[in-house]
């Protein structure tokens, strides 16, 4: 009798195991799919909290940073994200980099090795110090080049005009890099293009809202709001 009691018991067990086996592999799905609305949620937040600082940045010089700084022969030396570090609480950061000099100029090598949480899309972790931020770049974009705009420049409205993007890995930077993403790039999205959220790309427009775009937009809308000037009637 002992003995069958303790086959039974084991076959009990058995039985148990197997059931929260189930349970987990019917509870990991959900799991994951739980966790992209948090990330695309810090993701967000990451954007909103650049477009904060960028609206410090012109607050305090009277324009918006310009896409990159130059050297007297023109050539780029630092990024928008670079200059807007004292408005987001890296001060410190910042005045360690020299400003005369490139961004990959051996006298910046320590800087480059800094890592700015605020600049890494949950999503996108493969590297420490790379950003998938960049910002829309061109003749008719927020940033132009090494002229900086004002918000006078900007007649869609700054809540119709889009400034920050999150873009797919592909096309990843260091974050110090004074590279960003043409209107035309940006364009070129699709749901057969990977973005770091299925389906979306993360948009910060220029009053500080962020809006997930969806990929299969229709691409005159979406240039509509990569514009500064266009006067195109956006409607939601």
């Amino acid at each position: 009798m002992h003995r069958q009691g303790v086959a039974i018991t084991l076959v009990e067990l058995l039985v148990v195991i197997a059931i929260i086996g189930v349970v987990v592999a019917l509870c990991l799905p959900a799991v994951r799919s739980a966790r992209e609305p948090a990330r695309r949620n810090s993701c967000s937040n990451n954007l909103k909290q650049i477009m904060l600082a960028i609206l410090h940045y012109e607050s305090q010089n009277g324009t918006l940073p310009p896409a990159y700084t130059v050297d007297a022969d023109g050539n780029r030396l630092h990024s928008w994200r670079t200059l807007i570090l004292p408005h987001m609480e890296q001060r410190q950061l910042y005045e360690s980099i020299d400003h005369s000099k490139p961004w990959d100029d051996p006298v910046n090598a320590k800087a480059r090795e800094a890592v700015v949480e605020s600049y890494i899309c949950p999503s996108y972790r493969d590297t420490k110090n790379i950003t998938t931020y960049l910002g829309v770049y061109g003749p008719t974009s927020v940033f132009s080049g090494s002229v900086p705009r004002s918000l006078s420049e900007i007649t869609d409205g700054t809540k119709a005009t889009i400034a920050v993007v999150d873009v797919g890995p592909d096309q990843a930077i260091h974050w110090m890099s004074p590279h960003d993403i043409s209107e035309e790039e940006v364009c070129e999205y699709d749901m057969e293009r990977r973005t770091n959220h299925p389906g979306v790309m993360q948009a910060a427009f220029l009053d500080g809202h962020v809006r997930a775009i969806n990929l299969d937009v229709d691409k005159d809308v979406l240039r509509a709001l990569l514009t500064i000037a266009g006067g195109e009637e956006i409607t939601d």
